[in-house]
């Protein structure tokens, strides 16, 4: 067995409609889900005994012990490894860091022991499922069903995390409703990016309101972003707090991630959806 690293990209809803709840709790959704270009890396190597080293810029405050998923992977993996992860994207913000990392480690330990990948990954978390295979992905139920989207045009986008962790849990308690219009049943073809971003403008991320009465510097990030010059669309991903905005073209994202610095702000240009 030799080394292996793997990429784990942003994973970034473009929607998030929150359809449902099961009697055991777990709400329901439909959710369009692309990938970025910011991604973290993980690399692994054989060891003698499970150890994890995290790196990178974002690595303040990750766990380095069994409640990182990371560890988890490689245990339903049945791998003994040491594991590196080079942190570049903001934890519990909202983009599947730690979903996007447990994907990335059982892609590597695959490729260092020639394992086959683990059919059942849901017990890992509901966003690890569709990180698997990171390309849009129509995301529904709880995460477990998924069905490829192809034809999407790619998107110039600017990520924003205020610097801030909202917890998913405190978010879905503040839902008013449970039980809303999913996406249509069948997405029309887009011409260019700029048909895509209004078609998007029409659907929702029903967690964007009660992320914000949480934390009002989702709200701040969000106005932050409607304001930048040739924004198309504001909207938070996930549960929050990472928040995007599409823009036109690479270089209209790159200047207004410029302007959109700030302190204790986590600012990325990034392309979504490019295979």
């Amino acid at each position: 067995m030799t080394a292996a690293e793997a990429r784990a990209p942003a994973k970034v809803n473009l929607t998030l409609h929150v359809t449902g709840r099961r009697p055991d709790g777990y709400h329901l959704l439909d959710s369009l889900v692309v990938f970025a270009d910011a991604a973290d890396v993980v690399r692994v190597r054989p060891a003698d005994a499970p150890a994890l080293r995290v790196t990178g810029p974002m690595a303040a405050g990750v766990p380095t012990d069994s409640s990182n998923l990371v560890l988890r992977a490689a245990a339903l993996m049945g791998v003994t490894a040491e594991i590196e992860l080079e942190k570049h994207l903001p934890p519990a913000g909202g983009i599947g860091g730690g979903s996007s990392d447990a994907a990335a480690t059982l892609r590597a330990l695959s490729r260092m022991t020639g394992r086959p990948l683990p059919r059942e990954v849901l017990a890992l978390g509901a966003d690890v499922p569709v990180c698997m295979e990171p390309r849009p992905m129509r995301m529904r139920g709880i995460g477990e069903t998924l069905s490829p989207v192809d034809g999407l045009p790619a998107l110039d986008a600017v990520l924003v995390n205020p610097g801030i962790a909202v917890p998913t849990p405190q978010v879905f308690a503040r839902l008013d409703r449970r039980a809303n219009a999913p996406m249509p049943e069948r997405f029309p073809t887009f011409p260019d990016a700029a048909a895509f971003a209004d078609w998007l403008a029409g659907q929702r991320n029903d967690l964007e309101r009660p992320a914000q009465t949480i934390a009002p510097e989702v709200g701040a990030a969000l106005a932050a972003l409607a304001q930048a010059d040739g924004c198309r669309l504001a909207r938070m991903s996930g549960s929050g707090a990472t928040c995007f905005g599409l823009f036109p073209d690479s270089t209209s994202a790159a200047r207004a991630a410029r302007a959109l610095a700030r302190p204790g702000w986590w600012v990325r240009a990034v392309r979504l959806g490019a295979q």
